[in-house]
């Protein structure tokens, strides 16, 4: 099993798709790096040679990712809730932060809410 920026990639998968499993790697910048190393997009992760995988570990420490994004996201949102703006409220309060309604839908980030106790149902037809 390959282990790269500490994860461990999935034997199975395509190394295209593989990449994808590490924090801040989508499939786009996946398919830069292969090109940037010349690594095969269609080998498996359990077929890499070791040249393969260092290849591609040099690669990834020129970006972000892992623990050091999920810090900077991190200090990013705690930034903006220190200084008061409307969008560190929002996510002080849980509540959708981008400008969403919030009268209906919104489940996720509100939770859900017991309906009004007392509230009296239609009376049945006779």
């Amino acid at each position: 099993m390959a282990r790269i920026a500490g994860v461990d990639l999935p034997r199975d998968k395509r190394v295209e798709i593989g990449l994808t499993y590490i924090f801040g790697i989508g499939l786009s910048r996946s398919q830069q790096i292969l090109k940037d190393t010349g690594v095969n997009p269609d080998t498996r992760i359990k077929d890499l040679n070791d040249a393969d995988i260092a290849a591609l570990r040099a690669a990834i420490q020129l970006y972000q990712v892992e623990g050091d994004l999920r810090r900077m996201e991190a200090m990013n949102i705690k930034r903006l809730m220190d200084i008061g703006t409307y969008r560190g409220r929002r996510h002080r309060l849980g509540l959708p932060v981008r400008g969403q309604r919030t009268r209906t839908n919104a489940r996720t980030r509100r939770g859900v809410r017991r309906t009004v106790a007392g509230k009296k149902k239609a009376a049945a037809k006779k």
